[in-house]
């Protein structure tokens, strides 16, 4: 997959697509680490062997279709400017999936997407911080679009959007529209 026609100033246009992948959100620390990273840069996986949920959990994605990517931004603001960042994001994917595909999800703060008390997503937000300023975000978010086995531990708490409301989502479109609606609110809030 690529994105040359994404229309953003800078999130998503520099693109890594794996088949499979240890963890999306562990390549951006990884390239974030070794200096070798952009502004905006986005990795997505089909699989992920290790997916990073919040307190150490897992994330699975062991079926191909499902929405696995973590995106990276500069940034040089007060901590204050990305409070509330993670429920902004998962009211970025609401709008999407209800305006492009008449779904309507719950958020169950901070990070989790539910239906009717099933989890379909999660986002993990994490920060480098260097003298009380935020110099970096990571951000990795997954969705259960096309699910239809889950793993033992979570096979009755978890769902998907096509085992609930048998509708197909678009990876590539959905990361497109997230990247251009996202990049206009952090754009907002961490301009000074």
């Amino acid at each position: 997959m690529q994105f040359n026609h994404i229309q953003t100033k800078f999130l998503g246009k520099n693109y890594y697509y794996y088949d499979e992948i240890d963890s999306t959100q562990e390549e951006i620390w990884r390239l974030y680490n070794n200096n070798n990273i952009k502004n905006g840069t986005l990795v997505s996986a089909g699989i992920q062997t290790a997916g990073k949920g919040t307190k150490g959990r897992v994330w699975y994605t062991n079926e191909k279709n499902n929405i696995a990517f973590s995106f990276f931004i500069k940034m040089d603001c007060k901590v204050e400017k990305i409070q509330g960042i993670t429920i902004q994001i998962a009211e970025t994917i609401l709008e999407i999936l209800k305006k492009d595909y008449q779904i309507l999800l719950e958020i169950k703060p901070p990070n989790d997407i539910f239906y009717h008390h099933k989890k379909i997503g999660g986002i993990l937000t994490q920060s480098k911080i260097f003298s009380g300023r935020v110099k970096a975000l990571v951000v990795g978010i997954g969705l259960n679009t096309s699910q239809e086995v889950f793993h033992s531990e979570i096979q009755d708490i978890a769902t998907s959007i096509k085992k609930e409301f048998s509708i197909t989502i678009n990876s590539e479109e959905f990361i497109t529209a997230f990247c251009k609606k996202f990049e206009e609110k952090i754009i907002e809030r961490i301009e000074d």
